[in-house]
């Protein structure tokens, strides 16, 4: 039986919203140097001759854009390039800039090549766009004063600084703004290994006794994502304070974890349920997302952005055209048989 509930409540292994709390943590174990970031080795190459080019020149870098799904570290790669160039940062998002106002405050406080970092700037209205192309172009910001006939433009001269964009949704920004971005780099998921380094490099941070087997075991279930991991860090940490004498050990993080309904694949509560849905509803699909939604109290939108995504790369849901369809990956993690009249759906 699939439990509904209408309550929202916050997902331990979701990636893209942070709490107040979460992002002052995460700036304490946030790496300051490219030496010290863990994981995108190719990315990193790139950015350290990037970095050395414009030291060489005396200038500030090019205008960055990083992209990739959330939680991999667009933010802390804005904050160490920042350090490595030895400069301020500023930042802001797309939804907070919503007058051209707002851009020109920003923009005429920056000093000489620092930094604006604008995350989800796919979500900046089209007006603060507009005035930002000049800005990028020509270190310059054109203000319109007065109405009607006697209305004028004046531009304002601005420092050489450098935009940082970052977007989990890089087919929304506009191709002028796209364009205008001298460096676009794309974040991928990490490396088991990755993570466990992150897991233990932050453990380390943190003053926690924690023995190799309980680090694989968090980042194993960490989604392949930094910003999970250390969430979950987090949580066992205060189960390992409560619980036991403060050590983590590879039984109690798996106890820990269990009690958080994340299981060995990073899935949770949430996931089960579609998957249950799918195979005890639907007889394993195919199944259109409407029906799905309704069976499982959820918003369309929010399972096609927020489930599906992760079930599909682990092979355990396939969209098809008629529908959604639980793979036979999906039974086996589940531990439920394949029934006959479900066989045809999975070959």
């Amino acid at each position: 039986m699939i439990e509904k509930t209408s309550e929202k409540k916050e997902r331990l292994i979701e990636a893209k919203t942070q709490t107040s709390v979460e992002e002052s943590f995460d700036l304490t174990l946030r790496p300051k140097t490219l030496k010290d970031y863990i994981g995108q080795e190719k990315n990193k190459e790139h950015l350290k001759i990037f970095l050395a080019a414009a030291k060489k020149r005396k200038q500030p870098i090019e205008h960055v854009l990083f992209y990739g799904p959330p939680g991999l570290g667009k933010t802390t790669l804005a904050y160490v390039l920042a350090n490595e160039m030895g400069v301020q940062i500023k930042m802001t998002s797309g939804p907070a800039l919503e007058r051209a106002g707002d851009l020109a405050s920003l923009l005429t406080n920056l000093q000489s090549h620092d930094i604006l970092f604008i995350d989800e700037i796919h979500r900046l209205p089209k007006i603060v766009e507009e005035v930002l192309y000049p800005a990028m172009e020509d270190f310059a910001f054109d203000i319109v004063l007065g109405k009607g006939p006697g209305a004028r433009s004046v531009r304002l001269e601005l420092p050489k600084f450098t935009i940082i964009g970052a977007t989990t949704r890089i087919g929304l920004l506009s191709g002028p703004l796209r364009d205008r971005f001298g460096s676009i780099t794309r974040l991928d998921y990490y490396q088991d290994d990755e993570i466990e380094k992150i897991v233990n490099r932050s453990a380390k941070i943190l003053g926690l006794t924690m023995n190799e087997q309980a680090s694989r075991e968090i980042a194993k279930r960490a989604r392949k994502t930094p910003r999970i991991a250390n969430r979950l860090l987090r949580r066992v940490r205060d189960f390992a304070e409560v619980k036991s004498d403060g050590q983590i050990t590879e039984a109690l993080a798996n106890e820990a974890l269990d009690m958080l309904e994340v299981d060995s694949l990073g899935l949770d509560r949430n996931d089960r349920m579609i998957l249950l849905a799918l195979i005890e509803k639907f007889q394993g699909g195919p199944v259109g997302i409407g029906s799905l939604a309704a069976a499982t109290s959820e918003e369309e939108q929010t399972i096609a952005d927020i489930y599906e995504p992760y079930l599909m790369r682990l092979g355990f849901l396939e969209r098809t055209p008629k529908g959604r369809v639980a793979t036979a990956l999906a039974y086996e993690h589940l531990g439920i048989t394949i029934k006959k009249q479900e066989i045809n759906t999975l070959l």
